[in-house]
């Protein structure tokens, strides 16, 4: 025999098993203890898009010192935005 329960009656049923197994006074502490979790969650998800940002932005910083040591450009102490400066000049010079 099938259950044919839709909708909101499987909040109610999931709360209902919930306060049989548990307890009345353990539903707070399981309700605590799984916004935590999913902070603690959260949070490992945005530092790890975080450093993969970071990880993609040093492969960009190598491919642009790369291709300034290639047009004899020094990059020492210069910010990516400098480089790449320097490096539009350098070609625009090459090109005229």
């Amino acid at each position: 025999m099938p259950l044919f329960v839709m909708g909101y009656e499987w909040i109610w049923l999931v709360l209902v098993a919930g306060i049989v197994i548990f307890g009345a006074k353990k539903i707070p502490q399981i309700a605590r203890a799984l916004g935590r979790s999913q902070g603690e969650f959260e949070k490992g998800k945005i530092e790890g898009i975080k450093e993969a940002k970071e990880l993609a932005n040093s492969d960009d910083r190598i491919k642009l010192e790369k291709a300034a040591e290639s047009l004899g450009i020094e990059t020492e102490g210069k910010t990516d935005e400098q480089i790449r400066e320097s490096i539009n000049k350098s070609l625009s010079k090459a090109e005229k």
